[in-house]
């Protein structure tokens, strides 16, 4: 029986997590042919197909969502059984800051990779807005920050890509003949200026219907049906639906979550903790 290849397989994990050959390529610094090698290589392992192209796009194949599963195990395994022999005397307190899009989502792996690698680290999670986080990492109120923003003066790499969507409620009723109501956080917000950027493109009017100042009351007034909010695919529920460009609405950019440290951070666990989450991300 062959043996697979964990760097074949974390180069497959990055395709899935970047959406494309290209994206996988860009997050693991390499060429987008090297990345078409390397699948061509895992398909021929494993004996099936894992992508299928629909429209545009290659979407995995059934086979390919089941390696997807065994394929995250493994190199979180291989991550942790190498870290916790290099990282078991790591001990000290860690403050993490994350947005509350990603603290049910992104957060919560990075935290039990963290919490299996360095057992005797304790963490202390400040869940907030990107802007107000990033202010809080300069003055040193936290170590390590996830954030949507970029900022040349700290250290970071990506965490994720995620793309953007006119999210409502279940049961909205769109109705393209109207201003769009959007239910907006206050400003600043690269979801705001994303959203009102795109309509003012595509000369479709829309109206305020809800501001909030954090992500529980967006949620709130979505889910109340009081109209229609920008945000990244980590926030849709189970009661809620996307609008799209067959409703009228026009395609928002994706965004990206990074995770940020001071370069010369006083806290020496920080860098620690930063190249341990680094190294498990495959850069």
């Amino acid at each position: 029986m062959s043996t697979l290849d964990l760097e074949l397989l974390r180069t497959f994990i990055a395709v899935v997590d970047h959406h494309s050959f290209a994206g996988a390529g860009m997050h693991l610094s390499r060429t987008q042919s090297s990345v078409t090698q390397h699948m061509q290589r895992l398909e021929q392992q494993v004996g099936v197909s894992l992508f299928e192209k629909r429209g545009r796009q290659k979407q995995l194949t059934e086979p390919g969502l089941q390696l997807l599963r065994h394929a995250r195990q493994m190199l979180s395994l291989n991550d942790d059984a190498l870290n916790s022999l290099r990282e078991s005397s790591l001990s000290g307190v860690l403050r993490i800051g994350s947005p509350h899009d990603i603290a049910d989502t992104i957060l919560p792996p990075i935290l039990s990779h963290i919490a299996r690698s360095a057992p005797r680290l304790r963490l202390e999670i400040d869940v907030g807005r990107s802007p107000f986080l990033m202010d809080d990492l300069h003055r040193g109120k936290v170590d390590m920050v996830i954030s949507t923003r970029s900022d040349p003066n700290l250290e970071g790499f990506a965490l994720r890509t995620s793309p953007v969507w006119w999210i409502c409620s279940a049961q909205y009723i769109h109705q393209p003949s109207e201003p769009l109501p959007l239910i907006l956080v206050d400003e600043p917000s690269i979801y705001r200026r994303y959203a009102l950027e795109a309509l003012e493109r595509a000369n479709i009017p829309w109206r305020q219907a809800y501001l909030a100042s954090n992500l529980i009351g967006i949620k709130a007034a979505t889910r109340a049906g009081l109209g229609v909010t920008p945000r990244s695919m980590e926030m849709l529920g189970p009661d809620m639906r996307v609008l799209g460009e067959t409703d009228g609405l026009p395609r928002l950019p994706e965004v990206t979550y990074y995770l940020w440290i001071r370069p010369n951070t006083a806290n020496p666990i920080a860098r620690k903790a930063y190249d341990l989450i680094r190294g498990s991300q495959g850069l």
